[in-house]
This record gives C-alpha cells, structure tokens and sequence, in this order.
C-alpha cells in the first residue's frame, strides 16, 4: 500500500428513481478510511477445492465444455452451492466479486437441463445490461453443442424484437435486466414463459441501483416458480426480510464478508493537492509501460466523455461506456477492449460489476468512490483468475 506520491512525475435505503442521472456526491470514503481498506489484511479469494470439476459434472460434454476453457477445480462457491441448487432448493449466496458466482449456478442448471427434458425454464435478472450479455455468453460457451437456448431482455435494444422473441420458441434461459422484464411483463407478452427456477444476481447492487419495488413485482409474477437463487457480494441485516420473502426457507453459503479485497490486488493512493494538475497525473500514470489494459472510473457520465475525448486526442485509443450511450456503443467500446484494440476504457460504475476480463493490468479510479462496496467492486476489475493487479485511486485535497 502506498500513500505517497507515485514515482512519476508528476434504517431504510434510499432508492434512486430508476432511469434518474446521479449527480456527484460528498464522497464518504475519506482518506483514513481509504488507507485502512489499503492496508488491511485481505481476504484471499483463491480457492483450492479437493474435487476435480470432473467429479463435480458428471455430464461428459458439459465437463468437456468446461475444461476446454481451462478450469480444471471449482471455486468455493461453485462447490457449496451445486448440490443445493441442482436438489431444486432456494439459495441465498454472499461471496465477493471474482469468486465464480456465475458459474455457480449455471453448472448445476445446465446439468439438471440435460438430464431432464421436463425442466422448466430458468430466468436470470441482473442489474446491467452489460452483465446481462456477459452471462448469455457464458451460458453460451458452457453449453456449446447441446442444442440448449437462451436468449437476453436488456434495455436500450428494440422492444419489438424482445416481443417477437417471446412469442417465438421457449428457450432454456432467459437473461434479462429489472426494468426491461418488468415492461415486458405489464404488457401480458411475459406472463407464458412458466419459469421453473429465478436467480437474482448481484442482488445488492440492484437494490443500490433503485429496482427494489421493480424486483418485488416480478417475484410476485412468477409465483408458479419452485426454486429461487439469491446471489450477491455484500448482505445488509436491513436486507433479511426482502431476501427471506423472495427465497423462503433458503439454504445459506457465504464465503466472504465482502469488507475487504482480493489480495491479488496491490491498492495505491494518489493524493492530489489543490494546486496540481490532476489530469497530468493521470496521463503520466497512463502511460507508464507495465499499464497495458486499463479501467478507469468517473463518478458522472460528463467526466467520462471529457476524459475520454482528451485521451483520443492524444492518440490513445480509448472507448467509453455510461447511461446514456446506445447499447451499441457500450458493446463496440466493450468489445474492443476485450480485444486489445483499446489500451484504456473509462466508464461510470454500471460495469464495476458487469464486465469479466480477466487481463486488465490496472484500475483506476479518478474519483474517488462513493462508497466501500463501489470501491472494492470497482478495484475487483482486475486481479481476476489468479493475475495479479493494480489499483489506484486518486484522492482530491482541498487544503
């Protein structure tokens, strides 16, 4: 942890209406605190189970499927929550971001597909729509050859097509954000789909993000479910009597407070004076050789646009993603990215939890965070399947 200059030169929750553009903050991570999340003793997310994933899948083109993109043990989520969910029981799971929450229940779903033909279908909600893609594509690779289907509801697409879609072929899972499921439920195009089994994943990000009262009319939608599962990074105690009322009776695994980071994360402060030129620092940081793929977050969808305007006019390849581009924009920025074609991609935090890329080197967070769950979800970026990362975080000084 380093708190000095970098050696370059330079009661109840508030909801925000859904669809509402927040404005910045008093920040409420101050520097003491931003030290102690710095420097204190990390929880490691590496896990090293004593089964194989062979003996966990007993399906062989599953298995196959899975080991082709390498894993070759499950996580420890992974491993706690596949007899539970593949038993039918509902599931409230707390573990933090990078641990494979996932693959933890799409193994055990997808298996339980191929091996009942009867299996009703699975819907998935999320809170982003870049999450939302990123589970169809791993339901997608895991189930590469098995004739099972899926299909994603996101906003900022055609509404028109997701209605055609619904009133096409019943697929296997259905992958969708709150608000887009909700409209397409108030327009009696959803109310066919006899859903077996519902996941709320990133649960607490959701209810940050203000779609209590939209999840809360989609449960009561899908009584005829049997199974709910219930993941999330963090459970607040104010949170027990929405999460019980959604997944009664559920079976419980938490394999992290969610109150510290992967220790494959070196965490840096950056402490700005009122009189430095802040976005010299962060262009110096920028181009240091070992920072190959970063992310950078600003806290509004202006800082966003200005950093990365700048940052192109410098010749750096850079994309961008917040509220109020198009879907397609975020996916080409996304995907160029992924791809190495764009050294730097500076977003607001709809992709603190909705991007896996397991080769970003750095994360940088031009403004500080708003909060300790933002900060540590924003930093879990990088570090991810066993690289090492950086993080740093710039602090502004007003004295």
């Amino acid at each position: 942890m380093r708190t000095s200059k970098p050696n370059f030169s330079p009661n109840k929750r508030a909801f925000k209406p859904r669809g509402a553009s927040p404005k910045r903050k008093k920040v409420t991570i101050d520097l003491k605190t931003l030290t102690q999340l710095a420097s204190q003793k990390k929880e490691t997310v590496q896990y090293e189970s004593n089964l194989t994933i062979g003996e966990l899948i007993s399906n062989a083109e599953l298995r196959n499927n899975v080991l082709k993109k390498g894993y070759q043990r499950p996580t420890e989520i992974q491993e706690l929550c596949f007899s539970a969910v593949q038993r039918g029981k509902n599931v409230v799971a707390i573990a933090n971001t990078g641990t494979g929450k996932t693959a933890a229940f799409l193994l055990p779903l997808v298996e339980e597909f191929l091996g009942n033909n009867n299996r009703r279908p699975i819907m998935v909600i999320v809170p982003t729509r870049e999450l939302a893609l990123q589970v169809e594509e791993e339901f997608n690779w895991i189930t590469k050859g098995m004739n099972l289907s899926s299909v994603s509801f996101i906003g900022g697409t055609n509404i028109n097509t997701d209605i055609k879609n619904l009133r096409g072929k019943q697929h296997n899972i259905y992958i969708c954000t709150p608000g887009r499921m909700l409209d397409l439920m108030q327009r009696g195009v959803a109310n066919q789909l006899n859903i077996q089994t519902l996941v709320l994943d990133e649960f607490d990000r959701m209810l940050d993000m203000g779609f209590v009262n939209d999840i809360k009319k989609i449960v009561e939608r899908l009584k005829g479910r049997s199974q709910t599962l219930l993941f999330s990074a963090t459970r607040d105690s104010k949170q027990k009597q929405l999460m019980d009322w959604i997944a009664p009776n559920a079976e419980e695994f938490a394999v992290s407070s969610g109150a510290t980071a992967n220790e494959k994360i070196e965490q840096k402060i950056i402490q700005v004076g009122a009189s430095e030129d802040k976005y010299q620092l962060f262009t110096s940081l920028i181009n240091q050789e070992e920072i190959h793929k970063v992310l950078v977050f600003a806290d509004t969808k202006r800082t966003v646009d200005r950093l990365g305007k700048k940052l192109m006019k410098e010749g750096i390849n850079t994309g961008m993603i917040h509220g109020d581009k198009s879907q397609g924009q975020r996916n080409r920025a996304l995907d160029l990215f992924k791809a190495g074609k764009s050294k730097v991609l500076i977003a607001t935090d709809v992709v603190a939890r909705g991007i896996d890329i397991d080769d970003i080197s750095h994360v940088i967070n031009y403004q500080t965070p708003q909060s300790v769950d933002s900060y540590l979800h924003r930093i879990g970026r990088t570090g991810r399947a066993g690289r090492q990362g950086v993080a740093y975080t710039f602090f502004d000084q007003l004295d």
